[in-house]
């Protein structure tokens, strides 16, 4: 007769002990000052004052001005231009907070630009992304919450916990407030394409998918052919991110030509370099909504621009993190 297996799993589980949750606490770093204080003031929390100077050689210094000892600290600072200095910011913030003995660090990164650098695509380049997610680790981040990363599965290259947000919900709310009629998403690109089927079913409307190709690291590119009908329909062309705006304008341009009648446009992080903001004030795009993962830019935002804000999104998050609930209803998936 052979023997009977008892699972391992099958008995009673044993209690795992969970350290009892410290005071919450938002620090904010220079990146993102704004949303920081629209985060603590949707928790209801006062940020934990702080001070972050860079040196005349470029040195970065941060220093906590109050007690975190057994404190959740969450450090909001986002890696946008200039993206090392925030960067190394955000990495000695952790370390100042470890030794300072805070009981968990977690990241809240609104928008990660080397998440760009996913993959060894060419010939002796760095996989950037997992360069800063070791970094980031070895710094003693406890946790990462993030949005809308340029390739969801950038989550693999950390060994702790990473949610990532999703901001369409918060983009999807102010289309549908246009109340506009024949509506259509379009991706400009096919690597969005999944992305904008989402946005599609939100807002219950069909998909388009526009090819495009970059030759170079110009940042221009070319648009072969817009995969759908257009025809005498509104567009919103939908990414997430945005750095001179070219591919949306574009794909605008293409949309018109294909007979589209308004297009609008809707994008997760407009880091919008220098230029980009009169292009698209210039451009066919009748009105462009942003998130305010990035809150300074190059140039002042054209009057067809409009920044919504994540600050409810990140704070809930934030609140389920902290108090050990749920946070896969915020993914939007």
């Amino acid at each position: 007769m052979p023997q009977s297996f008892r699972s391992p799993n099958s008995g009673p589980r044993p209690q795992i002990f969970q350290p009892p949750q410290g005071d919450l606490a938002i620090l904010p770093g220079s990146g993102n000052p704004l949303l920081s204080q629209a985060i603590a003031n949707e928790l209801g929390v006062s940020l934990v004052p702080c001070r972050a100077h860079t040196f005349s050689e470029g040195n970065v210094f941060v220093q906590i001005k109050e007690n975190v000892r057994g404190r959740d600290v969450y450090v909001v600072q986002g890696v946008q231009k200039p993206v090392n200095d925030n960067f190394m910011e955000l990495l000695f913030w952790i370390d100042a907070l470890k030794r300072a003995s805070a009981q968990a660090v977690t990241a809240v990164i609104p928008f990660f630009s080397y998440a760009q650098g996913d993959k060894k695509d060419e010939p002796r380049v760095s996989i950037r992304a997992r360069v800063c997610a070791d970094a980031l680790e070895a710094a003693g981040a406890d946790r990462v919450l993030t949005m809308d990363l340029h390739s969801p599965q950038i989550q693999g290259f950390f060994g702790i916990p990473v949610d990532h947000l999703d901001g369409r919900a918060v983009l999807t709310r102010h289309i549908r407030d246009l109340g506009l009629e024949n509506l259509v998403i379009c991706s400009p690109d096919v690597g969005f394409a999944k992305n904008a089927v989402a946005f599609g079913k939100d807002l219950g409307c069909p998909t388009v998918i526009g090819s495009k190709v970059r030759t170079d690291h110009s940042e221009t590119v070319e648009i072969h052919e817009i995969i759908g009908d257009v025809r005498d329909r509104n567009v919103v062309l939908v990414d997430d991110f945005t750095i001179t705006g070219r591919t949306l304008i574009t794909m605008a341009d293409a949309l018109i030509e294909n007979g589209a009648k308004d297009i609008y446009a809707a994008v997760s992080h407009a880091v919008l370099s220098k230029g980009a903001a009169q292009r698209i004030a210039e451009s066919r795009i009748k009105r462009m909504f942003l998130t305010d993962t990035i809150e300074s830019f190059e140039d002042p935002l054209p009057d067809n621009i409009e920044q919504v804000t994540v600050a409810p999104l990140f704070a809930q998050a934030i609140r389920s993190i902290h108090e050990r609930t749920s946070v896969s209803q915020l993914f939007g998936r």
